[in-house]
């Protein structure tokens, strides 16, 4: 005699609730990191041309851009900053991570010497990683 019951396990349907969940989610992040990484690119910096120049629409995680307007104000992230405030922003960064990258975004009507202030503060807080924005150079239509 068989005393146990024969059973079959019915399968679970797939649950589609957490997924959609997750999918927006994804999306919200997506789209607002797509935003803070377009507002920097998008600030009124005309960044001068260069023959090996690219333009970069995007920008990757990590990397600090510094935004230099033509009149010396500095902005990082969108703020106005000092250029003490940007000494300790640098050095908090350069604290946790060791090898970050600095990219200085410099209007082509600068002074040089707003640059130079932002490398100095550069390399007093120990980066060693500084790059410089260029886009490519306009093509001249042809004759």
């Amino acid at each position: 005699m068989n005393f146990r019951k024969q059973s079959t396990i019915d399968p679970v349907p797939m649950q589609l609730a957490p997924l959609v969940d997750v999918l927006l989610l994804l999306v919200i992040f997506f789209a607002v990191s797509y935003k803070f990484g377009r507002d920097e690119q998008l600030m009124d910096i005309s960044v001068p041309a260069a023959d090996e120049g690219k333009d970069r629409s995007r920008t990757s995680v990590g990397e600090i851009v510094v935004n230099v307007k033509a009149e010396g104000t500095l902005v990082v992230n969108g703020l106005d900053v000092t250029l003490d405030d940007l000494l300790v922003k640098l050095k908090n960064i350069v604290s946790v991570f060791k090898d970050q990258a600095v990219i200085i975004r410099g209007d082509e009507g600068t002074d040089f010497k707003f640059i130079v202030n932002v490398m100095d503060a550069c390399q007093k807080a120990g980066i060693w990683n500084v790059a410089f924005a260029t886009k490519a150079p306009e093509k001249a239509p042809p004759q």
